[in-house]
């Protein structure tokens, strides 16, 4: 078989489709050669966090389980650091996708065989107790902590979740840590899915080192082996209902990146789960006019805004060392803040640098002095929803940065610039308008504060996004139920952030894989 040539890719870097290591068993795009037309207990569309777990789980109990991806598989041979061609080959909307409303804000989803947690930072980390309170004061919804820890620790002993250890931190992370220790802040190291990390900070495009758990080389391989069908580059489209019951789901066959059509695919499945992502699940719905009464599918986006500073040292720290985000701080998490160390490809960090020509310049130079700290926000005051385009599959998103919240991200700037402070730094650059482009001095950090902040005065990003269908008591408060059936029907499911009825106050990844893991395991109680 030869590999994929995808229209306009370059003969230097082609995608090693018939390598496939972990993904053996996975049907790619060279694969079809007429259209799909087939039966299965369980169909699931997408391979993410959420999906990945439901096909493994359901398929270990027996049932013949079909799993779709749009996207394609990425081996070690993929992985290139060069980010503006990552990001076309693994995100979506090649990595453009960003909302509308009040300020523009990107926001990143991956399209490839395990979803975000290919290209995320390995984050685990628990939704505090209280989350699940709160949950229950919005929709109604019946969970507690001491009913999702038995979930929660499955996901984390088979993804070998753990702290990240002190030999692969690197002098960046570590400097977060005297800042905070220093100014008697909380701080710990990250706890992530990873076996053998060897710091090489390259979670953004890819672990070249296969240290990284994403549910491609973990949950997906373990579903194969249980008897699940992964079917990649195949796009769920519309569902056919008849009454209550889904009765078949149709798509076709997409060529990688450029999401050419070519075979029809028709699926006939006793059950649907949809794990395609909070921007994705969506659409899907309102393109087959599925649930056209319920008045919160697309509804009550949810966003966890982000902001970085740049801290800049006397002497170099090589900051491209360590783990990608080794260290944070929860301290704040009650108010909504998270703190964290950041690292991504230099191409990224660098188109947030200050200055023009020479003055630019010299920012470059002193790349290996600089070390990046950011926080990101629950932003439950701000919203926005996910609407169906007329043409295409790509969403129209909208959000809109509440003042409130605007002023809850400007608190974190102002701890941020502590902790830099506290940490060595000799200045910071704030990448903020209206403050200098450079701030030398603890005195003058104080703007950050004392400033009139705007949002469209940042630059954020918010690449945690839920709460499309979320999950409510009734469905005049939700989507799904507590099981993440959806409301009104028998057989059709949501597994993914979408049903978030609120911030999870941290990282979404161990939160919506425990979240699948009760799904699937109700799904099997069902029978």
């Amino acid at each position: 078989m030869k590999p994929l040539q995808v229209v306009g890719r370059t003969e230097e870097a082609p995608l090693h489709f018939d390598e496939r290591g972990p993904h053996a068993g996975v049907k790619v795009f060279d694969d079809y050669r007429a259209d799909i037309d087939v039966d299965c207990d369980v169909l699931v569309v997408g391979s993410g966090p959420a999906g990945a777990v439901v096909a493994k789980e359901l398929a270990e109990a027996g049932r013949d389980v079909l799993l779709l991806e749009e996207g394609p598989p990425m081996g070690k041979k993929d992985f290139i650091l060069e980010a503006g061609e990552a990001m076309q080959r693994v995100l979506r909307e090649g990595g453009t996708r960003a909302t509308r409303g009040n300020m523009f804000i990107p926001t990143m989803q991956a399209n490839a065989l395990g979803g975000g947690s290919l290209i995320n930072s390995a984050i685990c980390a628990r939704a505090p107790d209280w989350v699940w309170d709160k949950w229950h004061h919005q929709t109604g919804v019946e969970l507690d902590a001491t009913e999702m820890a038995p979930h929660f620790e499955r996901v984390e002993k088979f993804l070998f979740v753990g702290p990240t250890p002190q030999d692969v931190q690197g002098e960046r992370n570590l400097r977060f840590k005297k800042g905070c220790d220093a100014l008697g802040i909380s701080s710990e190291p990250t706890w992530r899915n990873v076996k053998g990390c060897k710091g090489s900070g390259e979670c953004f495009t890819g672990c070249r080192n296969g240290a990284k758990k994403s549910t491609d080389v973990s949950y997906v391989p373990a579903a194969i082996r249980a008897g699940a069908r992964v079917y990649t580059s195949v796009r769920a489209e519309r569902i056919v209902v008849s009454g209550r019951r889904v009765v078949s789901v149709h798509g076709h066959v997409v060529q990688p990146m450029t999401g050419v059509e070519s075979h029809a695919v028709r699926i006939r499945p006793k059950t649907v789960v949809l794990a395609a992502g909070c921007m994705q699940t969506p659409v899907i719905l309102q393109k087959s006019e599925v649930m056209a009464d319920n008045a919160w599918v697309g509804k009550r986006l949810l966003l966890h805004p982000g902001l970085a500073v740049m801290a800049l040292y006397e002497d170099a720290i090589d900051p491209w060392e360590g783990a990608t985000q080794g260290f944070h701080s929860l301290h704040y998490l009650r108010e909504g803040i998270k703190l964290e160390v950041l690292w991504s490809p230099p191409a990224v960090l660098a188109a947030r640098l200050p200055g023009l020509g020479r003055d630019y310049q010299s920012h470059l130079t002193r790349y290996d002095r600089m070390a990046p700290f950011d926080v990101i926000i629950a932003a439950d005051r701000s919203f926005g929803q996910v609407k169906a385009k007329r043409k295409g599959w790509d969403p129209d998103i909208s959000f809109d940065f509440h003042p409130d919240d605007v002023k809850l991200i400007q608190r974190g700037l102002g701890i941020l610039s502590d902790i830099s402070w506290a940490s060595g730094a000799k200045a910071i650059l704030p990448g903020l308008h209206g403050v200098p482009e450079q701030i030398d001095s603890k005195a003058e950090s104080e703007i950050l504060r004392t400033m009139t902040l705007r949002g469209s005065d940042t630059i954020a990003a918010a690449n945690h996004a839920f709460g499309t269908t979320r999950m409510a008591k009734s469905a005049s408060q939700g989507v799904v139920d507590e099981d993440g059936r959806c409301h009104g029907m028998d057989n059709l499911f949501i597994s993914d952030t979408g049903i978030f009825a609120s911030s999870p106050a941290v990282n979404p990844m161990l939160t919506v894989m425990a979240l699948a893991d009760r799904v699937a395991q109700k799904l099997i109680a069902r029978g």
